[in-house]
């Protein structure tokens, strides 16, 4: 039996997290991060965006409102990982970071991209990250992918020019 194979055209949509307190999610992914508040259901949940998109992100508290983060060891989310579309962009969010106070876990060099590691509010593993273009993906002598993980030169990172505010596009 030979495996199918899915759809090339299929993308992850959106994520909903759990969270303790919709307005400290709110202060680090709106406030820090920059997407957009599209809607909002009281404490309970919160809609949001980059782009105008109904929702890349639902931020609720249904099951959680006051809760503690899963222990360590337990299963459920590793992490939520934001594509930013240059690493301009990338850089952008690490100054956001660094003026919000926000410390980073980690930051790699994939060889594919490039990504920065940190925490929200409510223990929930976060990855900003930008992919380089396909063709300067590394490769084996066999044409395989090579990915890799290496220290992320973030000072390399923050000499990135900054990006001009720009009208965004309404998409996924």
């Amino acid at each position: 039996m030979s495996a199918a194979t899915i759809d090339s055209g299929v993308r992850i949509g959106h994520v909903h997290l759990k969270v303790a307190d919709i307005d400290r999610a709110l202060a680090f992914y709106c406030g820090v991060l920059g997407f957009q508040l599209m809607q909002r259901r009281g404490p309970q949940a919160a809609f949001i965006s980059a782009g105008g998109y109904h929702h890349h992100i639902g931020l609720n508290t249904w099951e959680s409102r006051g809760g503690n983060p899963p222990p360590l060891g337990a299963t459920g989310l590793y992490h939520l990982a934001v594509l930013y579309p240059t690493r301009a962009a990338l850089a952008g969010a690490l100054r956001r970071l660094i003026a919000a106070n926000i410390p980073l876990e980690g930051a790699s060099d994939h060889g594919v991209s490039e990504a920065l590691y940190l925490r929200d509010p409510d223990d929930n593993g976060v990855e900003l990250y930008w992919d380089r273009p396909r063709e300067q993906w590394p490769r084996t002598a066999d044409g395989e992918l090579a990915m890799f993980t290496a220290p992320l030169d973030l000072i390399a990172l923050l000499d990135e020019p900054e990006l001009m505010p720009q009208a965004a596009a309404v998409a996924p």
